[in-house]
């Protein structure tokens, strides 16, 4: 066996930690969301018969619960701990660092105007490291990076630490090179170009697959923490594969008629009313629970 192939291994297992397959709605995608969005809230620990209870209550039975579970900790995001004699499960510190990394992307949607700053990535890696080239591809478009050519990538100045943090966690950086770019000068018009870096067809279909089925949720009268909690979680669990694959071009880069400021703004409104009363009630359950085996 090849052994730089070999010696990668554990590399490329730590760049794919922020997973984006699990389908959302899914046992897998729903923990993920109740870990980043709750259980780091509550200290990175969580009881497994009060996160049950959690994934109960958004349609998730038990066992699917405990099968995800396992899905996690063999994804190096959980490892058991068991706490005041309650069996339990505790974030590991690189899935804090992960969910810490997509704070500032799932909560706070970035645009680009015209003018900004692009970083241009051009790298050529040997057919030896052919699953590490994957990889990179992988990982870029997964964070919204377009594709000029095989070989060249472009994607937002504000993307350049994280898409430099996936090529050092793959261990290409010798073959890696990247510009700074301010004015790019494209065959036809920047948003035909767009349309060929980029799948928008894909990410226009995203956007108003969401608004069109979370569209309702600030219409309900009763705003109790409990259904803040049942509201939001659904929502959040859709939107927060978006802003990963939407990179935030600017308007002179997009259709018309784009669909995205619509499902920005439904989230931006839902996270204002739902987050904070539903984090409240998770706590108050959690707690309830602890303090009744004291």
């Amino acid at each position: 066996m090849n052994s730089s192939r070999t010696d990668r291994q554990p590399a490329i297992a730590g760049a794919v930690l922020d997973d984006l397959d699990s389908r959302p709605g899914s046992a897998t995608s729903l923990a993920r969301t109740v870990l980043g969005a709750y259980v780091r809230d509550l200290g990175g620990w969580i009881a497994i018969a009060d996160f049950t209870e959690l994934l109960v209550l958004l349609g998730i039975p038990a066992q699917s619960t405990r099968t995800a579970v396992t899905r996690l900790k063999a994804k190096g995001v959980l490892h058991a701990e068991s706490r005041s004699g309650r069996s339990g499960y505790c974030l590991t510190d690189a899935a804090t660092a992960m969910f810490s990394r997509g704070d500032p992307r799932i909560f706070g949607f970035r645009q680009m105007v015209p003018g900004d700053a692009w970083r241009l990535m051009s790298f050529g890696i040997p057919e030896s490291e052919r699953a590490a080239r994957h990889q990179l591809r992988r990982r870029l478009s997964s964070i919204g990076c377009g594709t000029v050519s095989a070989g060249l990538w472009i994607y937002p100045e504000y993307l350049a630490v994280e898409a430099a943090a996936i090529v050092t966690a793959l261990r290409l950086d010798e073959y890696v090179t990247s510009f700074r770019a301010t004015d790019p000068a494209v065959p036809g018009t920047v948003r035909d170009a767009a349309a060929q870096w980029w799948d928008l067809d894909d990410l226009a279909d995203r956007h108003r697959t969401f608004h069109e089925r979370h569209h309702d949720v600030l219409e309900f009268d009763d705003t109790s923490d409990h259904n803040a909690f049942a509201r939001f979680i659904p929502l959040l669990d859709e939107w927060r594969i978006i802003p990963y694959l939407d990179p935030g071009l600017p308007d002179d880069m997009l259709p018309p008629d784009w669909p995205g400021p619509a499902s920005v703004r439904l989230f931006a409104e839902a996270r204002q009313r739902y987050l904070e009363p539903s984090r409240r009630w998770v706590r108050a359950l959690v707690d309830k629970h602890g303090r009744s085996l004291l």
